[in-house]
């Protein structure tokens, strides 16, 4: 794919069973056979150049090869070249020579990009951080100066300031705050302080004395450090995790010598309550739900309750927290049948609050609400966000060029993209790593902008084996730049560092799911920026997000793909140096058709990569299949043009019998 100088080469596109000439306008009275066939090779302006054949041409061609009708309305069918250009013979080589240009359906025939009428909403925002230290708590000395010099914290942040005095009076408490606030540290520490002080010292084979319970491994991991670290001076209680992917025996042998602060994912623990005879909970003092909604969210309901049985048979006295960032129908149940008279906590900004700007400051032990249908979420104050809406063929391309501008082009941008299903993470996962980062350096060499950085790809969901999962994680975390292709699995509790950009290339399924993907941005008074990417058959999207007080602000999408003027390997020919500010729309798509040509051979290259494309745009279907009724209306599979939907997967033609196999497989469960 790589050519010198920056010039692609040209690949004339297949069609199957589509006659690849085209035809002048015959007059009325030319029906004659013969004649006809002579017209079979004559070049028209009403032919799509698309459909020509011709050889692969390397030669620069002139500035004033082609000139682009404008666009007078879209959503219709347009000449992409002007009727000067329609001429039989030597003259019609002027776009087949035209190296790198693969002439394409991409700005054609696309549906009108609506505009976005956004209801004006005052979002309910949390002041993260106070100006209240750890010192002012009762808190050990030493567990003090670890959260400070370990940590790095000195001071609380708003759910902690709420929530640490209220745990240490020994409550049991309904915690509600936005991701990223820090409500990890804010039952952590208690924890910490209350079994630290206990007499006599608690012995390692006393077993459990705190069971933290959380939905995903990564999350276990992350809970598991955050424990260590704060249990540096104290060294005789131990922390252990139980998650799968791990081996049991291993996990057993920790269990028989015994772990004092368990962290646990619900369905490993109830295997281990079903098959270890050594496990116990008589002496458990804390029961710690965190992420509580995505606990239910996964199907880990009965888990629950199978556990609370189990604790419950041997000790029924203890201490409760249950920690969410939505409050919904099934957090209140479970609220209901694992808290005892419980403190709720709700952390808004005091500015949201009309009545009394200090009545958020003392919680009062009131009966968790669960939230209704409009219900509003606490957005991170230096969280910014906004939509796209893209038509179907130029999803693909879009994406590539946001990816470029941000993490290419600009210094420190480490992204988070999420995908429906992990069919669609491994097809874009490995699109990109085979020709993004060779167009880092074959397609273009020594013409890259002095800013721009390596691009560097990760993926993580479901379907990767727990130690590939964990290796990206880690690695994901520790690096100051990169960007992760994931599914939802990594959409709640994680805290992965530095994360400067969330783009979610399909839609959320909820609001809920929406908050819980931005979250992974703007954590801990952190800035950050998310994107979402529509349809123009979902901008309706935008009024369901903004019935739950959550505000988007609209980018374009050419202001996207101007990026790729930026890059001389998406020059279709060579003009010399051209300022990227006189660069009109015609290069603009021009270039964004370079790079959907590269897309598409790399997919057309192998059966392999077909059918992996074919694979994902199953995934994809069955996916938005599964959209819940109350959204049906902006998500169904009917508004889908599947033919311009295959053009995002790097498709030439859509494959037959995809919308049989979508309602065949509408109800099957997706892996993520």
């Amino acid at each position: 794919m790589a050519a010198a100088d920056g010039v692609l080469p040209h690949v004339p596109e297949s069609r199957a069973a589509v006659p690849t000439t085209s035809s002048r306008p015959h007059p009325a009275q030319s029906r004659q056979q013969a004649a006809g066939t002579r017209r079979k090779y004559q070049a028209s302006s009403e032919a799509p150049p698309a459909k020509r054949r011709s050889e692969t041409s390397f030669l620069p061609a002139k500035k004033t090869a082609a000139k682009e009708t404008p666009r007078t309305s879209k959503g219709k069918a347009q000449k992409t070249f002007s009727s000067k250009r329609s001429s039989a013979g030597a003259s019609d080589g002027n776009q087949e020579r035209k190296p790198g240009i693969k002439t394409s359906s991409l700005f054609k025939n696309n549906p009108e990009i609506p505009e976005l009428h956004r209801p004006v909403v005052k979002q309910v925002q949390e002041k993260v951080f106070t100006s209240d230290a750890f010192q002012a708590l009762d808190l050990h000395p030493h567990l003090i100066s670890t959260i400070n010099t370990v940590l790095k914290m000195s001071s609380m942040t708003s759910v902690q300031k709420q929530s640490i005095p209220v745990l240490l009076e020994g409550r049991d408490a309904l915690v509600r705050s936005q991701t990223g606030s820090g409500k990890t540290l804010a039952y952590c520490i208690p924890v910490v302080q209350s079994l630290q002080a206990m007499k006599p010292k608690i012995q390692r084979g006393d077993g459990p004395y705190a069971l933290i319970l959380v939905p995903t491994r990564e999350l276990a991991l992350q809970s598991f450090d955050t424990v260590q670290k704060l249990l540096k001076p104290f060294t005789w209680i131990v922390p252990g995790v139980l998650m799968g992917g791990e081996k049991r025996k291993s996990e057993k042998a920790r269990l028989r010598k015994g772990i004092n602060i368990l962290i646990s994912t619900p369905g490993r623990l109830v295997d281990h309550i079903k098959s270890t005879k050594n496990i116990h909970f008589r002496r458990i003092q804390w029961l710690i739900l965190d992420e509580a909604d995505r606990i239910l969210d996964l199907g880990f309901g009965k888990d629950v309750a199978v556990i609370l049985n189990a604790i419950n048979a041997e000790r029924q006295e203890r201490q409760n927290v249950l920690l969410s960032a939505t409050l919904t129908e099934g957090v209140t149940w479970l609220a209901d049948i694992s808290l005892h008279d419980p403190v709720s906590i709700s952390v808004l900004d005091e500015s949201h609050d009309q009545s009394n700007p200090e009545s958020k400051a003392i919680p009062e032990a009131s009966p968790p609400q669960a939230s209704d249908e409009l219900d509003s979420f606490a957005i991170p104050a230096s969280l910014e966000q906004y939509v796209t809406v893209v038509p179907s063929k130029l999803r693909l391309v879009s994406l590539a060029g946001f990816i470029l501008q941000k993490c290419k082009f600009e210094r420190d941008q480490k992204m988070i993209i999420f995908f429906s299903s992990c069919e669609l993470v491994d097809f874009h996962y490995n699109l990109f790593l085979q020709t993004l980062l060779s167009g880092s350096g074959a397609l273009a060499p020594g013409g890259l902008p002095r800013a721009s950085t390596r691009l560097t790809f990760l993926r993580l969901h479901g379907d990767l084996e727990q130690e590939e999962r964990t290796a990206v994680f880690q690695e994901f975390s520790r690096s100051k730049t990169g960007v992760l292709l994931c599914t939802d699995v990594a959409a709640r509790g994680l805290d992965l560092p530095q994360v400067t950009w969330i783009v979610q290339y399909n839609a959320p399924s909820s609001p809920a799911e929406y908050i819980h993907r931005i979250g992974r941005t703007a954590r801990i008074g952190c800035r950050g920026s998310s994107l979402l990417i529509l349809a123009p058959s979902e901008a309706e999207y935008v009024n369901s997000l903004a019935s739950h007080k959550i505000n988007v602000s609209e980018i374009k999408m050419e202001d996207i793909l101007s990026v790729l003027t930026w890059d001389d390997c998406f020059k279709g020919r060579r003009w010399g140096s051209q300022k990227p500010r006189s660069v009109g729309p015609q290069e603009i798509r021009e270039r964004a058709t370079v790079l959907q040509t590269v897309f598409e051979d790399y997919v057309h290259s192998s059966e392999r990569t077909v059918s992996g494309a074919k694979k994902a745009l199953q995934s994809f279907i069955r996916a938005y299949a599964t959209y819940p009724r109350e959204l049906k209306h902006i998500f169904h599979i009917r508004s889908l043009h599947l033919g311009h939907v295959a053009k995002s997967f790097g498709l030439r033609d859509a494959p037959k019998n995809l919308t049989a196999l979508a309602t065949k497989k509408k109800k099957a469960n997706l892996k993520r």
